[in-house]
């Protein structure tokens, strides 16, 4: 053990549970550094349009968050930035964090003049690929930091002069490069967070081949005022309102051959979306295809009334196989009602599928030896001394358990500085 105990303290993922763990070590009087891979904080919660349990807008909330570390000196907050390298023990770890460029400095004041200039045009991460944006972009609307990113391709391509001198404030830098930042600190808080499970993976279900298949995330941006379809819930073939539309449950969870275990959210989730699609177009049907309804959150309320709509149909039995008509782009879901063992073939306009959360700790552990379970979670908070997984780097959970998780993590982190 190191002679000496190092004060701050890292939190490695910027979504929920991370600005949790940051702000309150923070609040409590630790300098605290806090690491994001993307080009802004807020994680999956921002690309959310509501969120449980109060079916409001993300950015409520997270505009609070924001706050509290812009106004906290103590937080130190690297974007585009990943951990390579973690050395030494409790109290006393060196920290290698590489800085990707964002072409951006820190004069930037969000104008928005160099998208103006700006014709290349790069597919929207933000909206999971739906839309294009400007190859010189603010990531969302309520991005913190409000500062642009221009994409590498930007950058080699024949316009980029044209955009760095349509800057009035010399914010672009079209020549800044990939940095690395040595730190020391005293403890670690690992919170990357999850990803959904890749669809291109669900053959039977067409996933990824048929334009009318998505998934839930995907829905959510459909549902969004600042999505790819401005709020309006519209196939993505031919831009029309669907008539029908089916949210399959486990969509590879609770499956041997992709992910085993139950994510716990999807089937609130899913009736919050039917929910979206029974508000917005009063005339269509939705099928609920599920192997039975995990709704533990104590939203008993919410789920009696989703289901009292005589228009939501819950359906016992999970879809085997989806195939479209080439020409309509319709689809059809094949799937047996357990409850009658009768073999149905269902046409529908769109189907959303309810993937699962895979850690992102499964294709991108922490570089330092910690145990995992055998889905790719961290198998502990308490990782290993002095550091500790937070949120969905350990086990599914919704946003409120992520806050609450961050939060406890953010105290093991202090004990961990000041020996308790």
């Amino acid at each position: 053990m190191a002679n000496t105990v190092t004060q701050s303290i890292m939190v490695v993922g910027g979504g929920m549970s991370g600005m949790s763990a940051a702000i309150e070590a923070a609040e409590a009087g630790y300098e605290v550094f806090l690491v994001e891979k993307n080009p802004y904080l807020g994680g999956r919660v921002a690309q959310l349009y509501q969120y449980f349990p109060k079916l409001c807008p993300p950015y409520c909330g997270l505009e609070i968050n924001f706050r509290r570390i812009k106004d906290n000196p103590k937080v130190k907050v690297f974007t585009m930035a990943e951990v390579t390298q973690i050395r030494g023990v409790e109290g006393d770890f060196d920290v290698a964090v590489k800085i990707h460029p964002r072409y951006v400095n820190e004069k930037c004041t969000g104008c928005g003049k160099c998208a103006e200039a700006c014709s290349l045009e790069i597919q929207n991460p933000f909206n999971y690929n739906m839309d294009t944006v400007k190859a010189a972009y603010l990531p969302h609307d309520m991005a913190f930091p409000l500062r642009y990113v221009l994409d590498p391709s930007l950058v080699r391509s024949a316009e980029a002069q044209k955009v760095k001198e349509a800057c009035p404030y010399d914010a672009i830098e079209l020549d800044m490069a990939a940095k690395t930042v040595e730190l020391k600190v005293g403890s670690i808080v690992w919170a990357t967070g999850w990803k959904p499970y890749d669809i291109k993976k669900l053959e039977n279900y067409g996933a990824g081949a048929y334009a009318n298949v998505i998934t839930n995330v995907q829905m959510e941006r459909l549902a969004a005022w600042n999505g790819p379809t401005q709020g309006k819930i519209l196939r993505p073939s031919d831009g029309q309102p669907p008539k029908t539309v089916a949210f399959v449950q486990c969509a590879g969870s609770r499956d041997q051959n992709h992910l085993p275990f139950c994510s716990g959210i999807c089937c609130l989730a899913s009736l919050k979306q039917a929910s979206y699609v029974r508000e917005q177009i009063p005339d269509a049907t939705v099928y609920f295809f599920y192997i039975d309804v995990r709704a533990t959150d104590r939203l008993e309320d919410f789920v009696r009334r989703v289901k009292a709509d005589d228009k939501l149909i819950f359906f016992k039995g999970k879809v085997a196989k989806i195939t479209e008509d080439g020409a309509t782009k319709s689809l059809v879901c094949r799937v047996e009602n357990t409850m009658t063992e009768e073999l149905h073939e269902i046409p529908v306009d769109l189907v959303v599928l309810a993937t699962g959360m895979q850690p992102n700790t499964s294709e991108s552990p922490l570089p330092t030896p910690v145990p995992y379970d055998e889905y790719g979670f961290v198998a502990s908070m308490d990782a290993m001394p002095g550091i500790y997984a937070a949120g969905t780097t350990r086990t599914p959970c919704n946003v409120a358990e992520s806050v609450a998780d961050g939060t406890a993590a953010a105290l093991k982190a202090i004990q961990s500085v000041v020996r308790r």
